[in-house]
């Protein structure tokens, strides 16, 4: 099961993302939009969306600092995740 779910990690993450942030707007949920919109207020940008298992999750970042807001709408500025920094 724990492989089976690592090589779905995996594939998610080869999925093309769009390249314009306009195009990552346009993915975000309407909930997503107006709590994103919230966010950009203090500094924060919308990096990428995750969608897996049936979760979108909408990932900005401000400095060093993360927030995550959920399908719903609900944004989590304490988030249990790790961004790889490619340099």
């Amino acid at each position: 099961m724990a492989v089976a779910m690592r090589r779905e990690d995996l594939l998610e993450r080869r999925q093309n993302m769009p390249s314009d942030a306009d195009d990552l707007w346009e993915e975000l949920t309407l909930a997503q939009k107006f709590a994103a919109s919230s966010l950009t207020q203090f500094g924060y940008q919308l990096n990428f969306i995750r969608d897996l298992h049936d979760k979108h999750i909408a990932v900005l970042t401000c400095n060093e600092n993360i927030a995550v807001i959920s399908k719903g709408g609900e944004i989590n500025t304490h988030p249990n995740i790790q961004i790889r920094h490619v340099s």
